[in-house]
């Protein structure tokens, strides 16, 4: 009878989540997501084939590998990617608890793979790397300590967040693995810099990594190896890092031809840490360039779009998601033109590696959720007083 005399109360009509996904979602940042997948894979058929050769298998045994572990990153990156904020925290924070339990086992249980650092689990046919995993749990649990520390009556997560950083800084440092141990320091840094941290507190910090670094120089043969050689003058041709130089010179600006580098057939990581010489080399300046691009776009629209974000975590975790992201391929082509020293570390979606490539599509999944376009209203709403 109500209906007969008022009429009908349209009901909202939900808007799919696929829909509503695609509007929402920096598609500038997912293209170039899946052109670094697509230069990863086209890099691998010529890096990888002189390795599988030598390992017995077949030529593109590696390429097969890569496109099944980044097809699972790529999978895992969008599926996170639909996700809202409260969801991405959740998951952090029970990606960094099974991450730290198994870095806190790996001493026991896990192999060097003959490389002198106790850095994966082994199963035969796979490996994994906890710690690969263990950096956007961190970043993520990082920002919410933070983010609540700021409310009235909140926990002291600054403090919490702070020891968290220490205890996995030391249990990396026992693999040893600096390199992952400097860029959770890193991470901390940034979440906190734009959390507000004060600058003397940041020098504090930074003392306390020289410290770190200085202690480890002088305990560890094998840090004190690498920065000796990335100090000395002369590079020794018969080394990665020689082999490496010497393909970006001979590369020039266009390369010397697809399939015609020689530096595959002498690197034995070529298909992983010095992926980008192999680039240099056959393709030359040109695709170095657009590869650097193509994370440059990234980092920087992600950061602009956190930029007008109301949330403070959600303001924080990207933050620190996308310098994490960032910096990992700044360390991987900064090592292979020998503005760094020697450190094992992939180029994001481009090298091969099943744990770090599936670890980073979840990093960029979490990225892309949280800046995603939400009817919230932006930051300076507030400032201007519209968000009252």
């Amino acid at each position: 009878m109500t209906e007969m005399v008022y009429g009908s109360m349209p009901g909202k009509v939900a808007e799919p989540v696929l829909p509503r996904w695609w509007r929402t979602i920096d598609r500038w940042s997912l293209t170039a997501v899946f052109a670094l997948f697509g230069i990863g894979l086209l890099l691998g058929l010529a890096a990888s084939v002189p390795l599988a050769q030598r390992n017995g298998l077949t030529p593109f045994y590696y390429v097969q590998r890569q496109a099944f572990f980044g097809t699972m990153a790529l999978i895992a990156m969008m599926a996170v990617s639909m996700m809202p904020p409260q969801m991405v925290r959740r998951l952090g924070v029970l990606g960094f608890a099974g991450s730290f339990l198994a870095i806190c086992v790996l001493p026991f249980v896990g192999t060097d793979f003959g490389k002198g650092a106790v850095r994966w689990f082994s199963f035969g046919f796979a490996s994994v790397q906890p710690s690969e995993f263990l950096k956007p749990g961190f970043i993520v649990l990082t920002a919410w300590l933070m983010a609540a520390s700021q409310d009235i009556n909140g926990p002291r997560g600054k403090s919490w967040s702070f020891a968290i950083t220490v205890m996995i800084v030391l249990l990396l440092a026992m693999q040893p693995d600096f390199g992952q141990a400097a860029l959770i320091v890193f991470g901390w840094g940034v979440v906190y810099f734009v959390a507000g941290a004060p600058m003397v507190l940041i020098a504090g910090v930074m003392g306390l990594v020289s410290a770190g670094a200085m202690l480890a120089y002088n305990s560890s043969e094998h840090f004190a190896r690498r920065i000796n050689g990335f100090l000395s003058p002369d590079v020794d041709p018969r080394t990665q890092l020689g082999y490496a130089t010497n393909a970006i010179q001979e590369g020039g600006f266009f390369g010397v031809g697809v399939g015609e580098g020689q530096v595959k057939w002498s690197l034995p990581d070529a298909h992983t840490d010095f992926i980008i010489a192999v680039a240099a080399e056959e393709y030359g300046l040109v695709l170095v360039l657009c590869i650097l691009t193509l994370y440059a776009l990234i980092v920087v629209r992600s950061l602009i779009r956190l930029m007008r974000e109301r949330d403070t975590f959600t303001r924080l975790a990207g933050a620190g998601l996308a310098c994490i992201f960032a910096v990992q391929a700044m360390i991987n082509m900064g090592v292979a033109v020998r503005l760094l020293p020697a450190k094992g570390m992939t180029l994001p979606f481009v090298s091969y590696g099943g744990s770090s490539v599936i670890a980073a599509g979840i990093t960029v999944g979490m990225l892309l959720a949280l800046t995603r376009s939400r009817p919230q209203g932006e930051i300076g709403d507030i400032f201007s007083g519209r968000g009252r």
